[in-house]
Protein backbone atom coordinates (compact mmCIF):
# COMPACT_ATOMS: atom_id res chain seq x y z
CA UNK A 1 0.00 0.00 0.00
CA UNK A 2 0.90 3.29 -0.66
CA UNK A 3 2.02 6.06 1.78
CA UNK A 4 -0.58 8.12 2.32
CA UNK A 5 -3.59 5.70 1.16
CA UNK A 6 -6.38 4.99 3.54
CA UNK A 7 -7.45 1.92 4.53
CA UNK A 8 -11.20 3.15 5.94
CA UNK A 9 -13.61 2.38 3.40
CA UNK A 10 -15.55 5.42 2.63
CA UNK A 11 -18.64 5.99 4.57
CA UNK A 12 -21.73 6.16 2.85
CA UNK A 13 -23.72 9.21 2.60
CA UNK A 14 -26.96 9.00 4.30
CA UNK A 15 -29.96 8.77 2.42
CA UNK A 16 -33.57 7.94 2.92
CA UNK A 17 -35.27 4.66 1.33
CA UNK A 18 -38.77 5.65 -0.73
CA UNK A 19 -40.49 3.53 1.10
CA UNK A 20 -39.02 4.89 4.37
CA UNK A 21 -39.95 8.85 3.71
CA UNK A 22 -43.27 8.31 5.56
CA UNK A 23 -41.34 7.96 8.48
CA UNK A 24 -38.85 10.83 8.93
CA UNK A 25 -39.91 13.07 11.47
CA UNK A 26 -38.97 16.04 12.52
CA UNK A 27 -41.39 16.87 15.67
CA UNK A 28 -41.11 18.14 19.23
CA UNK A 29 -43.47 18.06 21.78
CA UNK A 30 -42.41 20.17 25.27
CA UNK A 31 -44.58 20.46 28.85
CA UNK A 32 -42.98 22.69 31.32
CA UNK A 33 -42.93 26.04 32.74
CA UNK A 34 -42.58 29.69 31.15
CA UNK A 35 -39.52 30.95 32.67
CA UNK A 36 -40.35 34.95 31.90
CA UNK A 37 -42.84 36.72 29.90
CA UNK A 38 -42.60 35.90 26.55
CA UNK A 39 -40.94 38.69 24.08
CA UNK A 40 -41.76 40.06 20.72
CA UNK A 41 -39.55 41.35 18.33
CA UNK A 42 -39.04 42.39 15.37
CA UNK A 43 -36.21 41.08 13.03
CA UNK A 44 -34.06 43.04 10.40
CA UNK A 45 -36.15 41.31 7.56
CA UNK A 46 -39.26 43.07 9.22
CA UNK A 47 -40.60 39.90 10.17
CA UNK A 48 -42.35 39.87 13.81
CA UNK A 49 -41.57 36.69 16.35
CA UNK A 50 -42.28 36.10 19.84
CA UNK A 51 -39.41 34.42 22.15
CA UNK A 52 -40.00 32.59 24.80
CA UNK A 53 -38.37 30.19 27.19
CA UNK A 54 -39.19 26.57 28.67
CA UNK A 55 -38.39 25.03 31.57
CA UNK A 56 -38.66 21.30 31.83
CA UNK A 57 -37.41 19.83 34.80
CA UNK A 58 -35.59 16.24 33.92
CA UNK A 59 -36.56 13.10 35.04
CA UNK A 60 -34.43 10.39 37.05
CA UNK A 61 -32.71 7.74 35.36
CA UNK A 62 -34.01 4.19 37.29
CA UNK A 63 -30.15 3.35 37.89
CA UNK A 64 -29.53 3.87 41.37
CA UNK A 65 -31.25 2.00 44.11
CA UNK A 66 -34.02 3.37 45.55
CA UNK A 67 -34.58 6.33 42.68
CA UNK A 68 -37.81 6.32 41.54
CA UNK A 69 -37.57 6.15 37.68
CA UNK A 70 -39.08 9.82 35.80
CA UNK A 71 -39.63 11.26 39.13
CA UNK A 72 -37.73 15.08 38.29
CA UNK A 73 -34.15 15.17 39.86
CA UNK A 74 -33.98 18.00 42.16
CA UNK A 75 -32.70 21.38 40.35
CA UNK A 76 -31.51 19.38 37.01
CA UNK A 77 -33.37 21.01 34.27
CA UNK A 78 -33.59 21.78 30.51
CA UNK A 79 -34.23 25.41 29.34
CA UNK A 80 -35.33 25.53 25.68
CA UNK A 81 -35.82 28.62 23.60
CA UNK A 82 -39.16 28.71 21.43
CA UNK A 83 -40.30 31.00 18.45
CA UNK A 84 -43.32 32.02 17.28
CA UNK A 85 -44.04 32.97 13.74
CA UNK A 86 -47.31 32.70 13.05
CA UNK A 87 -49.85 35.45 14.32
CA UNK A 88 -51.95 32.85 16.51
CA UNK A 89 -48.90 31.17 18.25
CA UNK A 90 -47.83 34.98 18.89
CA UNK A 91 -50.64 36.15 20.13
CA UNK A 92 -50.80 32.82 22.76
CA UNK A 93 -47.39 33.29 23.81
CA UNK A 94 -48.00 36.85 24.68
CA UNK A 95 -51.23 36.08 26.88
CA UNK A 96 -49.24 33.69 29.09
CA UNK A 97 -47.45 34.54 32.52
CA UNK A 98 -44.57 33.73 33.83
CA UNK A 99 -44.15 30.56 35.73
CA UNK A 100 -47.41 29.41 33.70
CA UNK A 101 -47.40 25.28 32.96
CA UNK A 102 -47.49 25.49 29.02
CA UNK A 103 -47.36 22.66 26.07
CA UNK A 104 -45.38 23.35 22.67
CA UNK A 105 -46.06 21.28 19.93
CA UNK A 106 -43.42 22.23 17.01
CA UNK A 107 -40.19 21.45 15.08
CA UNK A 108 -36.46 21.53 15.63
CA UNK A 109 -34.85 24.25 13.97
CA UNK A 110 -31.07 25.41 13.17
CA UNK A 111 -30.39 29.24 13.23
CA UNK A 112 -28.10 30.67 11.95
CA UNK A 113 -27.05 34.16 12.42
CA UNK A 114 -23.89 36.18 11.96
CA UNK A 115 -22.31 38.35 15.42
CA UNK A 116 -19.43 40.65 15.58
CA UNK A 117 -17.36 37.63 15.69
CA UNK A 118 -18.25 35.21 12.90
CA UNK A 119 -21.34 33.02 12.51
CA UNK A 120 -23.21 31.06 14.65
CA UNK A 121 -26.13 28.84 15.20
CA UNK A 122 -28.62 28.07 17.73
CA UNK A 123 -30.58 25.71 18.32
CA UNK A 124 -34.25 26.48 18.84
CA UNK A 125 -38.27 24.95 18.85
CA UNK A 126 -40.30 26.56 16.39
CA UNK A 127 -43.85 26.42 17.91
CA UNK A 128 -47.06 25.16 15.92
CA UNK A 129 -49.80 25.44 18.90
CA UNK A 130 -48.54 27.17 21.84
CA UNK A 131 -51.18 26.13 24.33
CA UNK A 132 -52.09 25.48 28.54
CA UNK A 133 -52.79 22.24 29.96
CA UNK A 134 -56.12 20.94 29.61
CA UNK A 135 -57.20 23.73 27.02
CA UNK A 136 -58.95 22.20 24.36
CA UNK A 137 -58.02 24.12 21.37
CA UNK A 138 -54.39 24.95 20.91
CA UNK A 139 -53.10 28.19 19.05
CA UNK A 140 -51.96 27.79 15.89
CA UNK A 141 -54.03 24.74 14.38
Amino acid sequence: MSRGASTTPPRASPTIDEGAAGDVRNEVRLCGRLSAPAEERTLPSGDVIVTLRVIIPRARPARRAGSVEGEPRSGQVDTIDVVCCSAATRRAALRLDAGATIEIEGSLRRRFFATPGGRQSRYEVEAQTVRRPGRRRAAGT
